[in-house]
């Protein structure tokens, strides 16, 4: 697992993105953070793998938090999570190795794709560590591996369809234990409700889901889906 050190000022915004780390697999939240002197303390303490981090924090900024980091031999992962979207800023945060740079406000989606991207990275540099680097081909994995671009539409998949965003859907209809509309299931994904509902419609169509309908006093019936094992 990859222990999360989640820091915002607003109590409310600290307690969505640990709920989204939450979701994603590979992922739990060690510690929540709201100054930079409570996440320096939760560094010192040696259990933080990646560190979530806002800008705007009361006692100082988390630009200057990373800079202390760095001086005290921290080599802690930063993703920063924040509304500061300055060219400055950008480039501050590159410069002290932040490895991606989310602004608010954002959707789940997008947070799962960057911390997907994380756990590739570390996956790779466990791979390639193990053997030492031979040649550029490995450097280029590494670094390649932070890359959030949008995957290309599979074989199969209809045009604008992509396979990582397929395989977010599946993921919520697997572990569900009742069918999902397709609101419930834009707001599992972060996506938008008619985006959530092309996918199901071409996941219903290429046999991977059920349809039913579940029908109301009024207006017309609500369609609803269900994983089906394969």
């Amino acid at each position: 697992m990859i222990d999360v050190l989640v820091v915002d000022d607003d109590f409310r915004v600290a307690e969505i993105n640990a709920k989204y780390v939450g979701k994603v697999p590979g992922f739990r939240v060690a510690a929540r953070a709201h100054s930079a002197a409570q996440a320096l303390a939760a560094v010192n303490r040696g259990t933080i793998d990646l560190v979530l981090l806002d800008h705007y924090l009361p006692d100082r900024t988390g630009l200057e938090l990373v800079h202390q980091m760095r001086e005290q031999g921290h080599g802690t992962d930063v993703i920063m999570i924040t509304a500061a979207s300055d060219v400055t800023t950008v480039q501050k945060a590159m410069r002290l190795g932040a490895l991606h740079y989310l602004v608010k406000p954002f959707t789940f989606a997008a947070l799962r794709t960057r911390l997907d991207s994380y756990a590739a990275l570390r996956r790779t540099v466990d791979r390639v560590g193990g053997r030492g680097l031979t040649g550029q081909e490995q450097v280029d994995r590494i670094f390649g591996a932070l890359r959030t671009s949008p995957a290309p539409s599979a074989p199969g998949l209809p045009s604008g369809q992509s396979e990582p965003t397929t395989d977010l859907i599946c993921g919520v209809l697997h572990r569900a234990d009742h069918p999902l509309s397709a609101h419930e299931v834009a707001a599992e994904t972060g996506l938008s409700r008619s985006t959530a509902q092309r996918y199901l419609r071409h996941l219903e169509q290429a046999g991977r889901l059920s349809l039913s309908l579940k029908y109301g006093d009024t207006g017309r019936p609500e369609h609803r889906y269900a994983w089906v094992a394969p």
